[in-house]
């Protein structure tokens, strides 16, 4: 049987980490920075993680991750 393909669009924003969470940038740190306070932009820097229900649509989509 052939290989599955990634979901490119999906590989670029989300990654796995070794113990099964799906990881991801934050959003809205792309234009209007300067209505935000340092604090939130700050805040947006971190890394977050997608919950259970919808990670395991992601890791159909990122098959060898």
């Amino acid at each position: 049987m052939g290989k599955i393909k990634s979901h490119k669009a999906s590989a670029k924003r989300f990654s796995l980490t070794k113990s099964g969470k799906v990881k991801m940038t934050q959003q809205g740190r792309r234009h209007k920075t300067g209505a935000k306070s340092a604090k939130r932009m700050r805040s947006l820097r971190k890394s977050a993680y997608i919950a259970k229900g919808n990670a395991e649509n992601i890791k159909k989509l990122l098959p060898y991750a």
